[in-house]
């Protein structure tokens, strides 16, 4: 037998809430019922996802997860990042429903991928179909212990989702390796070490962070090198609550 499709079905606490969100995001609803039991289907192009409400479900307690293989990362990134620029006035980077920004991930061949984290709390994993092409030369740059940790703690927080952890111990290599650090390294690790900050609703460390990072010197090699990273952080800084407190 061939030519078998499987569809994940996922939970939820509201299909209305399910079907509001990925509307946003350019999806369509391809089927609805509330009795006997909730459960709606949502399309994007080939993408399917379907969802079970569930009287009482708490997302976060979900462990929901499916992985999503597409050709190109970015450009699906790219194209919710705009979605929620024009629904909610920035990209949504923190609490239920939030994206994880685009990083390669050791424990996946290095492959640049994401997460879409949505109201049912469920994690939808992004990848690329084939290796990335264009990923800058690391041996064009020095690298350390901040790297190496950089890497273990992407994979705990968006792999695992433990931002705890990862921020514990990017926490720690900073302190020992901050003066020593590659300006490249540096500004890698205190990016996502913001974009922590803000998944623990702790704003004031996720305004210092940025605010160090602007004060990093970078030549125009590092620039290139860190064109995406850059971008992350200023997708970063819409996101800080205003001086008034309201987000």
């Amino acid at each position: 037998m061939a030519n078998e499709i499987t569809i994940p079905l996922l939970p939820c606490r509201s299909i209305d809430e399910i079907t509001e969100f990925y509307g946003t995001l350019g999806f369509t609803t391809t089927y609805r019922q509330t009795r006997p039991n909730p459960y709606v289907s949502v399309q994007r192009e080939d993408l399917q996802l379907h969802f079970a409400g569930i009287e009482g479900f708490d997302p976060e307690q979900s462990y929901g997860s499916c992985v999503v293989i597409v050709p190109d990362t970015g450009a699906i990134h790219q194209a919710f990042a705009e979605a929620m620029r024009a629904a909610f006035g920035k990209v949504l980077v923190s609490g239920i429903p939030r994206m994880t920004s685009p990083r390669r991930r050791k424990n996946t061949g290095k492959r640049s991928g994401f997460s879409v984290v949505d109201p049912g709390g469920n994690w939808i994993r992004f990848f690329p179909a084939t290796e990335d092409k264009d990923v800058p030369d690391e041996s064009s740059y020095p690298t350390g212990r901040l790297t190496k940790t950089l890497e273990n703690a992407v994979v705990l927080g968006d792999s695992k989702g433990d931002a705890h952890q990862a921020a514990r111990i990017l926490d720690a290599t900073l302190t020992r390796e901050r003066e020593s650090a590659h300006c490249v390294e540096l500004v890698e690790t205190l990016v996502y070490r913001a974009e922590l900050a803000l998944r623990l609703d702790d704003a004031p460390r996720a305004r210092a962070l940025l605010t160090e990072v602007d004060g990093v010197p970078l030549g125009d090699d590092e620039r290139a090198r860190l064109t995406n990273t850059l971008a992350v952080a200023g997708e970063l800084k819409e996101a800080l609550p205003t001086a008034e407190g309201a987000v």
